[in-house]
Formats: C-alpha cells, structure tokens, sequence
C-alpha cells in the first residue's frame, strides 16, 4: 500500500508540470513567470507600430527573457489578396512563418503584445485566433503585453538575438472558425447573429476604414466595441473579463446561437472574437476576416448606416 502511495505520489509529481502548462486564454505575468524556462513554452513577442508598440529594435532594447519575435505588421500573418487586405494566408505560408519561429505542435504558445493600447491587444487576438484556425489550440495570451510585464518588475533581457532553429510546425485549417462572404450572406438572411467590433461611429457609418469602399455596417448587426472592456494600470492595457461578460448580457447575445463577428479588416474583429468566445463563453462563434473591406467589394451588398437606413454598397459608391 505504501509503494502504490509513493508511486502515486511521484505520477502526480511528475504530472505537475505539464498541468500548469495548460493555461486558459489569458493569463498574467506572475504566471509566465512562473512558467518561464519549461519545456515547450515559447513566448512569442508580436509588437508592431500599432499603438506605437514598438518593433524589432524594441524588442532586442527590452523583452520577456527567451521570447522571440516576429512583427505581428511585418512579417506575413496577414495578406492582401484580390484587393482585399488583411486576409488570412495560406496554411503553407503560416507553417512555414511559425516553423521558423522555432515553434512546433507540442509547444505552448503565450502571445505577447505591447500592451499600449486596445488595438494593439488586437494583434495577440489576431495570432491567438490564427494559431486557433490551424488547430493549434495550446496558445494564451498575456494580459497587459510587454508593458505589463515590465511595470510590475519582472525580469528584462536586453540584446541583439539569433533566429530560432526552425521547426517543423503543421496546420490543419479550422473552416469553422473562418467566415466568408458567402456564408455572411447566408447568416444574415436567417437572422443569425452578427456583431460589429468596431468603435461606434464606424458602425453607425459616420467614419471609416481606408480599406473599405463605403461607411456603415452590415444589416442587424449589433455593435460590440473592441476597445471598451480594458482598463490601464502603469500604462498597460488589460481586458477585463467580467467587462466582456456584462456586455454580452447587456447585448442580449445567446451563447449558443452561430454568431459571425466583424469589423473592417479582421483586426478588431480578432479580439471581438476573443472576447466574445474565449472570454465570454460563446459557443459557436466564428470570424469574417475580410469584414467590410470584403463586404463591400459587392456593389448589390446592403450596408446600414445610422439615419439612413439600408441602402445598397453601389447607391453609396456613386
């Protein structure tokens, strides 16, 4: 009996380790401190010129010690294609731009933003969700960024630093975390739920995006700010989980129903996607990565506008 006790004791000893590398979608510093040095963890620093996060030269000045980088702006997470950007590329172009990161199946993935701003948390989102639609599910992303990570004084590393040996990484692409216009369309006809990330007057069509051809948002979507469940502490953004789940409620959204969620390039929309799924328990939530850059690209495509109403992308683009 006292050899099954110590044989358990030392199974679940051995276990411990693997157990605290099954973090949730977000976690804090303390954690990755903690966790910093084990076994198939990389910290991936994605910081970018959004919200003046900084860039290469940043991060070899300041960073997590052992992370790595790649420029979440620069480096090929998102593409342009047939005059849309901000699209998802091919599953081989992103095996081969996360095997050169050093990064493989087994690894644990932390995705380390800035921490300067609400879009910038924006870019973790969109890499989180990328890893997510390659059926990479062992990814958490670290509230507060770099930022946060400094101003509670935790360890720096400063320096110039070599590439990763690459690593064998292989995607399997995940269609029920993707959208497409087609099945935007379709949503919408059968009154599924759509939700809008962005700020509110890109959604009432008093602004709008460079990349999209005309202001307003898709018929009955409702709006889910990206930017409105963070709070600064020292200078860093942080989300707010019970923000998120408030506002869901306060939406009237069901958990349960199939919900697209958009914005105007895939980029706000990532981190609605978070919130609304990861944080805040949806269930069946999907992303249309070419939100209304790709919505519309179609001249007979409908867009709402506040104190208009429905009119055709084509009326408008006259």
């Amino acid at each position: 009996m006292k050899g099954a006790l110590l044989l358990a004791a030392s199974t679940l000893a051995l276990a411990a380790p693997a157990l605290a590398m099954q973090p949730g979608p977000l976690v804090d510093a303390t954690w990755l401190k903690d966790q910093l040095g084990s076994d198939d963890l990389v910290v991936l620093d994605v910081r970018s010129a959004i919200d003046d996060g900084g860039d290469r030269a940043s991060f070899e000045a300041a960073r997590i010690p052992g992370s790595r980088y790649s420029n979440y702006a620069k480096a090929g997470w998102r593409e342009k294609r047939d005059g849309v950007v901000g699209l998802m590329p091919g599953v081989d172009e992103l095996e081969t731009l996360i095997g050169n990161l050093g990064i493989d199946n087994d690894d644990t993935v932390v995705v380390v933003s800035a921490g300067t701003g609400a879009t910038d948390f924006g870019s973790a989102a969109r890499v989180y969700w990328t890893f997510k639609a390659l059926g990479h599910d062992e990814v958490t992303i670290l509230n507060g960024g770099f930022t946060g990570w400094q101003a509670q004084g935790f360890t720096i590393a400063s320096g110039p630093t070599q590439a990763p040996e690459a690593a064998t990484f292989e995607g399997e692409l995940q269609e029920a975390l993707l959208a497409t216009t087609e099945e935007v369309e379709s949503a919408r006809k059968v009154g599924e739920q759509l939700v809008d990330a962005r700020p509110p007057a890109f959604y009432r069509g008093e602004t709008q995006s460079p990349a999209v051809r005309v202001p307003g948002t898709i018929p009955g979507a409702v709006n889910f700010p990206h930017n409105v469940s963070f709070e600064t502490r020292d200078g860093a953004y942080y989300l707010q989980p019970d923000s998120v789940k408030t506002r869901i409620d306060e939406l009237g959204l069901d958990r349960k129903a199939p919900t697209v969620v958009f914005c105007n390039t895939g980029h706000w929309a990532a981190s609605g996607w978070f919130q609304l799924g990861e944080i805040g328990g949806m269930e069946n939530i999907t992303m249309y990565d070419g939100s209304m850059a790709a919505w519309t690209r179609d001249d007979e495509h409908p867009v709402q506008l506040a104190g208009r109403g429905v009119v055709s992308v084509g009326e408008l683009a006259k």
